[in-house]
């Protein structure tokens, strides 16, 4: 395939460069979901290379300018019955103009944040991982994922960042102290290795409480950036590569760096993961595997799709919740973390049941060369299925309820403002009166809700022969049946119908029929 898009790289230039991009939707959708805030998925584009350019690739992976987080893959078609095309589609939202051909089904992929290939390291530092820090420094968890085919740049953007993370850690003194300890694991299947203590093998364990512990796992307390940078290269010299098509020190294994930071005040440890996963290989590099490679990159693949599963049955559960699960005849999605070594040891990220905060962040680290561009379409796709949209959150307001001061003159009664009024049923304090006095000459009849009980006391200026009690009367204020229906703690029109039932067990009407 290498050799076809080589051959046909001219031919592929002269195609895209006739495309048009697909015209703007002018339909007005209203947003009802958004992408979890507590999992973010991005994708970073690395530059072309110059053996690239060198062996006549073009560039095949664009990103939209006009949307965020879109990014088109243009492939070439070996059509058997003429000279290659671009595939010819049907009409869809992200279908590219070819001229004289119709459209060209363009593959277009969509994540929450992209980074083309002028973007530096500290622009996806601070676009991604700036947010994780204040997770862990206060307790919680903050993980980063960079998943990508071997040769697209993860191993290089997680030393970036490890790099940068550790200057700004640094300079935390002022949001408290904390002790800052490291430790470098390597996982090979479901062996595990500390890559700082000469490659010793250790063990995977849960303890009663559930939480997964790393037996025999040192930790390095780190003081200044440059014990940090020092364990890093140390930590690389052991890391498990092999030689690949297109990387001479290829990834074999999941790397795990874990930062503690211990708060001597509290019992709460903050723990940030920085994951530089194995790289995905093309065709040509499983052709030539031995017995032994074959196992390793099943492992590998197995590793990923249960990590995927994982990652999509949280971020599903979060919507769940946020959907009123409690209320909702869905089951909860089952998150298997136990299936693999890295998911176990991650467990952090998918079972979050101490109420701990977390935040997760995939950087999905793609090749642009035409050369890679199935790889690159594995690697998008893979990014896009772990996106799992969350419903917007509703607005449950309502408008302050507050204590009825007047009433009106037509209803020949007043409201005894030394009697504390309640509301039945509604949330917020038991009492309804109104602290604030700016509020008191507002009429009755705009502030008065279902649900509320008010002490009132008979008019003296009528029916003064009765022999009417001196103490308040208690009325309960009830929704007529024409509003019962309505959900919402709404204020009553005017117009409405307010019934008052005494509570009292005979009224002063009552009275006056008994003499």
């Amino acid at each position: 395939m290498e050799r076809f898009y080589h051959e046909n790289a001219a031919l592929y230039q002269t195609m895209v460069a006739r495309l048009k991009p697909p015209p703007p939707s002018r339909a007005v959708k209203v947003a009802t979901e958004t992408p979890s805030p507590d999992i973010i998925v991005s994708a970073r584009i690395r530059p072309l290379l110059n053996e690239d350019v060198d062996a006549g690739f073009p560039c095949a992976v664009f990103p939209r300018a006009a949307e965020t987080g879109r990014v088109d893959v243009h492939d070439l078609y070996n059509h058997p019955k003429g000279r290659p095309i671009l595939k010819v589609g049907p009409i869809l939202s992200h279908c590219w103009l070819l001229p004289n051909r119709g459209l060209c089904q363009s593959v277009a992929y969509q994540v929450d944040r992209l980074f083309n290939a002028e973007a530096t390291t500290e622009e996806v530092y601070e676009g991604l991982v700036e947010d994780l820090l204040p997770t862990a420094w206060h307790g919680g968890f903050g993980t980063l994922f960079a998943y990508g085919q071997t040769g697209s740049g993860k191993t290089t953007t997680v030393s970036g960042l490890e790099q940068l993370i550790a200057e700004k850690l640094m300079d935390q003194s002022s949001d408290g102290q904390r002790q800052l300890y490291m430790t470098i694991i390597d996982l090979a299947g479901n062996s595990a290795y500390d890559l700082l203590n000469s490659r010793e093998p250790i063990s995977i364990l849960q303890d009663s409480f559930g939480d997964t512990q790393l037996a025999g796992v040192t930790e390095h307390p780190v003081q200044d950036r440059d014990e940090v940078t020092g364990l890093i290269e140390r930590a690389a010299s052991f890391r498990r590569t092999a030689p690949t098509f297109k990387n001479d020190a290829s990834s074999r294994s999941h790397g795990i760096c874990r930062i503690r930071m211990k708060n001597p005040t509290t019992d709460t440890d903050g723990l940030l993961y920085l994951v530089d996963l194995a790289g995905s290989e093309a065709a040509r590099d499983v052709a030539v595997h031995g017995a032994d490679r074959m196992r390793e990159t099943r492992e590998i693949n197995m590793s990923l799709s249960v990590l995927k599963d994982c990652i999509r049955g949280k971020a599903k559960s979060a919507a769940l919740a946020l959907s009123d699960g409690s209320k909702s005849k869905q089951r909860k999605p089952h998150i298997p973390f136990r299936q693999s070594a890295l998911t176990r040891v991650l467990k952090h990220v998918f079972d979050t049941a101490g109420g701990r905060a977390c935040k997760t962040v995939v950087v999905a680290c793609i090749n642009p060369s035409l050369a890679d561009v199935g790889p690159s379409k594995n690697t998008l796709r893979y990014a896009e299925m772990l996106r799992v949209l969350v419903p917007m959150p509703k607005n449950k307001d309502t408008k302050a309820v507050s204590i009825p001061e007047t009433l009106s003159s037509s209803a020949g009664d007043s409201v005894d403002t030394d009697t504390v009024p309640r509301r039945l049923g509604l949330p917020g304090n038991p009492s309804s009166r109104d602290l604030d006095p700016t509020r008191t000459s507002v009429s009755f009849k705009e502030r008065i809700r279902p649900g509320m009980v008010v002490s009132w006391k008979q008019s003296t200026g009528r029916d003064l022969a009765l022999d009417t009690p001196d103490e308040p009367n208690l009325a309960a204020v009830l929704c007529p049946a024409e509003m019962a229906r309505d959900t919402t703690l709404g204020v009553i029109p005017k117009s409405t119908l307010v019934e008052l039932i005494c509570a009292r067990t005979r009224t002063w009407r009552e009275l006056a029929r008994a003499r």
